[in-house]
C-alpha cells in the first residue's frame, strides 16, 4: 500500500517542506515537562511561558536551530548535600522544542518568579502582487 501525502495533491505545489515540518513536530511531542502556556498577545505576537521553578538563569539555554526554538534546562546536582523527606518539585533536565513558522522571530526572553517568558513576533511582509507576462511562440506550439 502506498502512503499518500497531502503534499502530493496537485493543487499543493511546493509544500513538501511543510509536510516534513509536520512530521518533525509530531516527533517532538515530549513528556509534558515542564508545563507551558502559549498566549497570543496581539495579532502578530505570541508569548510562550514555561514553568521552570528551581532553575536559575545559568541553568537554562535557549537556541534557534533551523526554525526550531529549543529550550534546555539542566540544574547543578546539589541533591547529594541535601536530605529530602519528600521531593515533589521536579529538578530533572529537560528539552522543549517549538517549531516556528517562517517569519516568526524571538523578540525577548525573561526569567521571573520561576516562569520563563519567551516573546515571539511575526514579521508582517507587505503584500506582493505581481503581473506575469505571457510570451508567445511562433507557430502556436513549442
Amino acid at each position: 500500500m502506498t502512503k499518500l501525502s497531502f503534499a502530493a495533491h496537485p493543487f499543493l505545489l511546493g509544500f513538501d517542506q511543510f509536510e516534513r515540518l509536520v512530521e518533525r513536530t509530531a516527533k517532538t511531542g515530549g513528556d509534558g515537562y515542564p508545563p507551558y502556556n502559549i498566549e497570543q498577545s496581539s495579532p502578530d505576537s505570541f508569548r510562550i511561558t514555561l514553568a521552570v521553578a528551581g532553575f536559575a538563569e545559568p541553568d537554562l539555554a535557549i537556541s534557534l536551530e533551523d526554525r526550531q526554538l529549543v529550550i534546555r534546562g539542566q540544574q547543578g546536582d546539589d541533591a547529594q548535600e541535601r536530605v529530602f523527606l519528600h521531593r515533589g518539585i521536579a529538578a530533572r533536565a529537560f528539552q522543549r522544542s517549538f517549531l516556528l513558522a517562517e517569519g516568526v522571530e524571538v523578540a525577548a526572553a525573561v526569567l521571573e518568579n520561576g516562569l520563563l517568558h519567551i516573546d515571539l513576533r511575526r514579521a508582517v511582509p507587505d503584500p506582493v502582487v505581481r503581473s506575469i507576462p505571457i510570451t508567445g511562440t511562433k507557430g502556436g506550439r513549442r
